[in-house]
């Protein structure tokens, strides 16, 4: 068993590092629990808006896609898929990707009969800004605006 001082240590680390995640100012313990608790609200608030953006996004097209995104260690692993034409889709979804500050390192791209996309992007030296349920959100608003558009031929 370790000594108490040991552990005292270990929880001061603890703590720290707690500080250090959500960006706090804050000088005592209890001071960073509560700041912890608030950012752990946020971050749910922010997914729960996330997740009603994303199946609205995913509702409001006509065609049925399927849209994954995978964190990599530098960046993103995304895949878009419709078993049906979508003339101008890459071009929107491209547009997305330079909004995001991303840089598409590989790519695989067929446009015949169906669309299939597989890139791999990294982000502008942003590592931090953004995650995959950001990423997942635009290009659900650039398959939306593409189908928005599309429909209006």
């Amino acid at each position: 068993m370790g000594s108490k001082e040991d552990r005292r240590a270990a929880l001061y680390q603890k703590i720290r590092e707690l500080r250090s995640v959500i960006h706090s100012n804050a000088v005592h313990k209890t001071s960073i629990v509560v700041e912890a608790a608030k950012y752990i609200e946020e971050l749910e608030e922010k997914v729960e808006k996330l997740h009603k953006d994303i199946a609205s996004s995913s509702e409001a097209t006509s065609i049925p896609m399927k849209a994954t995104v995978e964190t990599l260690d530098k960046g993103f692993r995304i895949n878009v898929f419709s078993e049906e034409e979508c003339p101008g889709l890459l071009v929107s979804i491209l547009e997305a990707f330079e909004e995001l500050g991303l840089d598409v390192r590989d790519a695989n791209v067929s446009c015949s009969n169906k669309f299939h996309l597989q890139a791999i992007c990294e982000n502008e030296g942003h590592v931090d800004d953004i995650d995959a349920m950001v990423v997942k959100r635009a290009i659900l608003k650039a398959i939306k605006h593409w189908s928005d558009n599309n429909g209006e031929d």
